[in-house]
């Protein structure tokens, strides 16, 4: 490798199990099969056992053993199971930080993170730290710390490139944990997202059938025949890094579960609506922290030679709880939801050792309000409630959505317009904003710089969404997603059970080819003031399939009235995306053959959105000048291309269209 990277890892626990501690709320709800009392849970301090090739950190309650001079996790010990993860595996396959790197140009690595040297930092009966670190061309160092009174374990990384070292690109990188499926088959991501799920045996060859691409497998022959029919695919399975607090697994015999708590999303890349993958068949549980996923290569930060970086994941923290039987397992769920919030309000951790890592009295905060001014929908200012505001690195308007070297920091205002960011890293940002109902992205055009201890006042920030004139006609609801538009019942042969009559019914595998299905020659067409965008407005302009890995572009129609139109003015036609994915849009009004569009985006988009079942990937949004002399009096109609049909996933998903009429005087 001709990178260089630094890791640490810090592990902690805090003391959550016993009625007068914090987390009694949860000792008491579940009926934990732990002693309930505060004084002997406190009498045994924290334990180190080194051993030839292992280490092992033991408070107790959760007993963590790693490898020596690795660092890979390779057992947690926990209300009487031996091991939570995979015994079966090898120990290198077992809980690891990994990461996918190439040389700038160069071919792609998958590189599971192992160290070379070990060291004992701090022993104690309060802590326990110790150091892995492997040096060569590409340096790592792992800590892990355990507390007293622990029912889990924290981790960060810590990555660092120094200005001496050649260039490269990190793809992607996570902590994976992989668990006994012989325990674990009951998976929980969100309160309307959990079910039991296939062996990892289900999707072999005999048992089930690989689709379109890997990720997907349809069950044909399941060892819970329940299962038969349906489809499997991790990426139904992704959450909004906003949503992605906590998901996990549970066992019932013992009842046990094993949550990932991501407490703070600053360290993630994206910004709040960055989609990534969380729970899985396997059983796995990852925290994802970078990842090209619903956004494609320009998510990938490239890292030149002679630019120094060094960034912190983390701490994201690994939750064990559990019930006494007789007791509802699912409860443990409900546990690890109330187990997230005090992790979150607790951010930023005060325990971690890294000088890399400020604590709360280190940081700053910024305050303010948020308004609208639009003159076509008030003469006064509108309070922008639940905006989505936040800090992030220095760039145009919307470029925190592909920023991925360094922090962000998010909040939504409140019903008011008011927003508080807090315990934001020092350094220089710019301030950033979205409004669900507002086409377009708000950038504070001065650079905010935040010092340790700093509390800014912003006062009234006003934000002007594009506008030119009068609303004509619109389609859809801007929102950033695509979820309003009509999302089809998906073939019965290709079924996920747990996403019928769901919410997120567009998690459904193979509703790509439905378009087909439903418009087998001509394209969709859209009546305005007659079509309901609910039903009558496919969720993704995609390609008509015509043949065996043959496909053929679409054009779709919006046909409006003009009762007049103004031949001397400029009409405005906006389009925002929610996703795109190798795809071009052209633009042509009241001549569908004409040889040159009135406008194209070119190629454009990686996002993927369409196979990986995502209802969104990159916001885009487009101003398209009309002319008027390209309408008439009467019925006219935009024309919207997308020629490119190399593949079933080619297309884009519409967040909201608008036709703005010229300018009128104020």
């Amino acid at each position: 490798m001709t990178s260089t990277l630094r890791r640490i890892i810090d592990c902690f626990s805090d003391c959550s199990g016993c009625k007068t501690c914090k987390g009694n709320a949860r000792q008491d709800m579940l009926n934990m099969n732990q002693d309930t009392n505060c004084a002997p849970m406190l009498t045994q301090g924290v334990r180190l056992h080194i051993q030839d090739r292992y280490v092992v950190m033991d408070n107790g309650i959760v007993q963590v053993s790693l490898s020596k001079p690795g660092g890979i996790v390779t057992g947690i010990r926990y209300n009487g199971i031996d091991n939570l993860l995979e015994v079966r595996n090898k120990e290198t396959n077992r809980g690891y930080w990994d990461l996918h790197w190439n040389e700038i140009g160069g071919k792609g690595i998958f590189d599971v993170i192992q160290g070379t040297s070990f060291r004992v930092i701090v022993e104690n009966e309060e802590q326990v730290e110790i150091s892995f670190t492997r040096t060569w061309n590409h340096s790592l160092e792992g800590k892990f710390i355990m507390l007293r009174g622990s029912s889990g374990f924290y981790s960060y990384a810590i990555y660092e490139h120094f200005r001496e070292w050649p260039g490269f690109e990190l793809g992607e990188t996570r902590i994976t944990f992989k668990l006994r499926k012989d325990k674990f088959q009951y998976m929980a991501v969100a309160d309307n997202r959990q079910r039991y799920m296939p062996f990892p045996d289900d999707r072999s060859n005999g048992r089930g059938v690989p689709l379109a691409y890997p990720e997907a497998v349809l069950l044909v022959n399941p060892l819970d025949q329940r299962l038969t029919g349906e489809v499997d695919d991790k990426y139904q399975y992704s959450c909004e890094n906003k949503d992605l607090r906590v998901h996990g697994w549970i066992c019932f015999d013992p009842p046990v579960g094993f949550w990932q708590i991501t407490p703070s999303d600053e360290f993630r890349s994206g910004g709040p609506l960055k989609q990534n993958l969380s729970s899985h068949v396997g059983p796995t549980t990852l925290a994802m922290f970078l990842s090209s996923h619903y956004a494609g290569k320009y998510m990938v930060p490239q890292f030149e030679a002679g630019e120094p970086w060094k960034k912190v994941f983390g701490p994201i923290f690994m939750y064990f709880n559990s019930a006494a039987y007789g007791n509802d397992p699912l409860l443990l769920w409900e546990d690890a939801k109330i187990k997230m919030m005090v992790e979150v309000q607790s951010w930023p951790y005060s325990f971690p050792a890294s000088e890399d890592f400020p604590k709360s009295e280190q940081r700053g905060n910024a305050n303010g309000r948020i308004l609208i001014q639009d003159r076509y929908i008030s003469n006064d200012c509108v309070i922008a409630s639940g905006a989505y505001v936040g800090l992030a690195p220095p760039g145009d308007a919307g470029s925190w959505q592909m920023e991925s070297k360094n922090y962000q920091f998010w909040t939504q205002a409140n019903e008011n317009g008011f927003f508080s960011i807090r315990n934001i890293r020092p350094g220089d940002y710019n301030l950033y904003a979205w409004v669900p109902g507002f086409i377009g992205d708000y950038r504070h055009e001065a650079v905010i710089t935040i010092i340790s201890g700093c509390n800014i006042e912003m006062g009234d920030v006003i934000y002007e969404p594009p506008r030119d004139g009068p609303t004509l006609w619109e389609i859809g609801i801007p929102d950033r997603s695509a979820a309003e538009f009509y999302v089809p019942d998906p073939d019965p042969k290709y079924i996920n059970r747990l996403f019928v009559n769901h919410t997120d019914r567009f998690r459904q595998y193979g509703l790509w080819e439905r378009y087909t299905e439903l418009y087998p020659e001509g394209d969709l067409v859209y009546k305005i003031g007659v079509s309901d965008y609910r039903k009558d407005w496919f969720f993704a302009q995609v390609v008509r399939k015509i043949g065996d890995n043959a496909y053929q572009g679409t054009t779709w129609q919006i046909k409006f009235e003009l009762d007049n139109v103004d031949r001397n003015g400029i009409y405005k036609l906006r389009v925002a995306l929610a996703s795109a994915t190798l795809a071009e849009l052209q633009v042509r009004v009241n001549d569908p053959n004409s040889n040159r569009p009135l406008f194209t985006t070119g190629l454009i988009g990686r996002d993927n959105a369409i196979a990986r079942h995502g209802i969104h990937g990159i916001y885009k949004l487009y101003n398209v000048d009309i002319p008027g002399t390209r309408f008439v009096k009467g019925e006219n109609t935009i024309f919207l291309k997308q020629p490119r049909c190399n593949s079933p996933f080619q297309g884009f998903m519409y967040d909201y269209i608008r036709l703005e009429g010229p300018p009128t005087p104020c």
